[in-house]
């Protein structure tokens, strides 16, 4: 009697039991083993359970979005805005929290972002009624890409795509979170993306920050959750998400998938295999795309969800005070050991750079016992003058000050006291 009963409930709730005549004649059924004519309809049942599962995830996300926002005094959601990120935005805006500010949008520019990236922003403050706060690398005004080149390098990510990440995604974001004075870091991160994420919740302390809070309103769901969220509100996109692109990074770096471009979503609808993009652990496998980390593993995250990914280098090299080489600290004093009329040896470096570490005992013997002085001088955050200045293409850089102030660039790649002893000799004669 129990078991009629509990069907004869779901026959009477669910409108995916529907007697034949009704059925449209296009409809996939199946016949119940019972002595009425009730079908079950698949397609009806999967589309109705879809959406009940798409409503209890909003009501699920909502609810992780007002704890974040009305339990702390000030939350802020970095926002890349990629799939998920447009979906909690949208959320965000639902909620009010946008408007009246109780949720701040902060956005990390990197000066690698498509052009599509910052103009897509755009579209979002307008249609949400905010305004972003934009970080950018230290040091560097917003939108100033050539400031950028000038002071870090175009190129740095080739050298040294840790120490770019620090530069340009870890230090701006902790900044940003620091200057908006953030208790609360939304993201968009899932369980779905895979790897590093495959177990977050919805709350979690951050490895950063001193362990503020973090919120993940959209940590159970799936990609397909997200694109029909966006398909069910009409949410703006990332117009790159029509060009083949399942998520969206740096341009460098981020390609489609698969590359021919061949899966899109536009304006709800999909073209090609859309499994392609929404199996597990795949929406970021066009991300990172052809970058390592230094111990050769494949890169899956940019580092700003990262333990430590503020510190890619342990200490300074030749520190001052305890090294025989001299330090040079800034443009003013390396233009006063140029022009001092006499010669010296100035090498310049990154701390980061695995060459340079490589070195330091090298020009550390060589200091003690040279007839000359030995200058040490960090110039990767001083591009252009080094470049200008000291012969600097690449780290470390050598160089012979002769007392004329002219500066000779040591081509070997032999690195040794006995080498730079006779570089100097040779140089100077």
């Amino acid at each position: 009697m129990k078991v009629l009963l509990v069907i004869s409930s779901l026959l009477s709730l669910s409108s995916a039991f529907v007697p034949t005549a009704l059925r449209p004649s296009n409809s996939v059924a199946v016949k119940m083993a019972d002595a009425t004519e009730t079908v079950f309809d698949q397609e009806q049942f999967i589309a109705e359970s879809k959406e009940m599962r798409l409503k209890h995830l909003e009501e699920q996300s909502m609810f992780a979005l007002k704890i974040a926002c009305e339990n702390y005094g000030n939350a802020v959601f970095p926002n890349a805005m990629i799939a998920g990120d447009v979906v909690i935005t949208d959320l965000l805006g639902r909620m009010g929290y946008l408007k009246d500010g109780k949720a701040k949008i902060m956005v990390v520019d990197t000066f690698h972002l498509f052009d599509e990236t910052m103009e897509f922003l755009k579209v979002l403050e307008e249609k949400y009624e905010f305004k972003a706060e934009v970080f950018c690398a230290d040091g560097i005004p917003v939108g100033d890409k050539a400031a950028y080149d000038k002071r870090y390098g175009a190129d740095l990510w080739k050298e040294d795509i840790d120490e770019y990440d620090r530069v340009c995604k870890v230090e701006p974001f902790q900044r940003g979170l620091k200057t908006l004075g953030t208790d609360c870091m939304i993201n968009g991160r899932t369980r779905w993306q895979g790897a590093e994420r495959a177990w977050i919740n919805l709350f979690e302390n951050a490895p950063i920050g001193g362990g503020l809070a973090k919120c993940n309103p959209l940590a159970y769901w799936t990609l397909e959750d997200t694109f029909d969220y966006i398909t069910k509100y009409k949410v703006p996109y990332h117009p790159l998400h029509e060009k083949g692109y399942p998520s969206i990074g740096d341009a460098k770096d981020t390609i489609p998938v698969p590359e021919d471009g061949s899966v899109k979503y536009v304006d709800g609808e999909w073209t090609g295999d859309k499994t392609i993009w929404l199996d597990y652990g795949k929406e970021r496998i066009g991300r990172f795309v052809g970058l390592t980390k230094k111990d050769g593993s494949t890169k899956t995250e940019c580092g700003i969800h990262v333990d430590g990914a503020e510190r890619t280098w342990d200490r300074d090299l030749w520190e001052e005070g305890s090294s025989a080489v001299k330090k040079i600290n800034t443009e003013d004093e390396a233009l006063e050991v140029k022009g001092s009329g006499k010669a010296s040896i100035v090498t310049v470096y990154a701390p980061w750079c695995q060459f340079s570490q490589a070195m330091e005992d090298a020009l550390e013997d060589y200091a003690k016992d040279a007839d000359v002085d030995v200058y040490s001088f960090r110039g990767d955050d001083k591009r252009e003058f080094v470049t200008e200045n000291l012969n600097t293409s690449s780290f470390p850089t050598v160089n012979v000050i002769k007392p004329d102030g002219t500066a000779v660039k040591y081509e070997s790649e032999e690195r040794t006291p006995e080498a730079f002893a006779k570089f100097l000799e040779e140089t100077l004669a």
